[in-house]
């Protein structure tokens, strides 16, 4: 199988930028032009990128192009989970759609119909829905995250986001926000009075997975170097065992990563780490074994889900959950919450021997580490 190099800076990948006209003149958009220093085509009203082929075989192409355009719906909301498992309570800040790495197993793939990447530049818009439902002081806490429908810092090198969100969440009581990333694009994170607002996080995987499977993503010894200079920096961080991928040496290969993972970063700083085997709606098979017909882990046995989606057997999901577990109970800090995303109560009695009522819900377990 074909392994794929490390891919620190993503947004190399993009070749051509697309504006919609009506966004030329906003200062963002020449800002990320300017620092883009790419071709821009200027899109016509109605007009949409050409890109060469059929959806999703174009996909590929697709991840070439990115669209400067204006969110037009809501940006912040809550995650779309599911009433079947147990749900965190994640807030999802929507900045973007798509991303230029390419996993073999990303949802995305799926979900979205267009093959270029899109970017929303009308962040006065974000800023003020944000703060809007920010402003009830005797309110929820929210856990936000950017990394719903594309990577939180995959194109930061050229957009410039991260300074911003960082900057508006220092000055936030009752939130946190999370960037998550395959990346290690983490430079404009340097220097910033984050007040301990901003958690900076990391998808990690077996090896074997990372290297054929993670398509243009930063190696896992280039994402713990990120890692560990965010927390020099004083971040908090985050890491997401998600998806856990049944394949030949799968033991040793998440135990491989969680040792590195520990003798890099700092334990105390780790906020949370969460774990999620792989999951799929059904069109994602078909897509993905077109798109890369030398993985194979999507022929492994899988059943039909409460949600829709295809899981594997409830034992082998067990199986890898306790030994990832029992590993990383090694090495965690005691204020670190180890959580599933997306598990049913039967799975965490079987495997932490609690279910997250117990503890008062799985959102006030996440909450008491980023609150004390």
């Amino acid at each position: 199988m074909k392994m794929h190099s490390g891919f620190g800076d993503p947004a190399k990948y993009i070749q051509e930028i697309h504006v919609e006209e009506d966004c030329l003149e906003h200062e963002y958009t020449r800002e990320i032009i300017a620092r883009a220093k790419l071709p821009v085509h200027v899109l016509a009203p109605g007009e949409r990128p050409a890109i060469a082929g059929q959806y999703p075989a174009n996909l590929s192409t697709g991840k070439k192009h990115l669209l400067l355009a204006r969110n037009r719906g809501v940006f912040f909301k809550p995650c779309p989970g599911t009433r079947e498992y147990r749900c965190c309570d994640y807030q999802v800040l929507n900045i973007g759609m798509g991303c230029p790495m390419d996993c073999v197993y990303c949802i995305l793939q799926a979900y979205l119909n267009n093959p270029w990447i899109s970017f929303f530049i009308n962040i006065e818009d974000l800023f003020a829905e944000l703060a809007q439902g920010l402003a009830d002081e005797d309110g929820p806490f929210y856990r936000i995250g950017t990394g719903e429908f594309t990577d939180s810092l995959a194109l930061d090198s050229i957009t410039g986001l991260s300074r911003y969100l960082v900057e508006f969440m220092a000055g936030q009581k009752r939130a946190v926000l999370e960037l998550k990333t395959k990346s290690a694009v983490i430079g404009n994170l340097k220097g910033l009075a984050h007040k301990g607002r901003t958690i900076v996080a990391w998808s990690l995987n077996s090896p074997p997975i990372m290297a054929a499977e993670e398509i243009r993503t930063a190696t896992l010894d280039e994402r713990l170097a990120a890692a560990a200079q965010c927390a020099d920096w004083g971040y908090q961080l985050a890491f997401h065992f998600d998806p856990i991928i049944y394949h030949e040496g799968w033991q040793e290969g998440y135990r491989t990563t969680i040792r590195a993972l520990f003798d890099r970063v700092p334990a105390e700083r780790i906020a949370w780490i969460s774990l999620g085997a792989l999951r799929y709606l059904p069109p994602l098979k078909m897509i993905a074994a077109d798109r890369f017909p030398a993985s194979r882990f999507f022929y492994e046995e899988f059943i039909d889900g409460l949600d829709g989606k295809q899981r594997y057997f409830r034992a082998q999901r067990v199986e890898m959950y306790r030994l990832i577990a029992d590993e990383l109970a090694r090495f965690v800090s005691s204020r670190t919450c180890i959580y599933f995303c997306m598990e049913n109560d039967t799975i965490w009695k079987e495997v932490f021997g609690f279910c997250p009522a117990d503890k008062g819900g799985l959102g006030v377990m996440l909450d008491r580490t980023v609150t004390v």
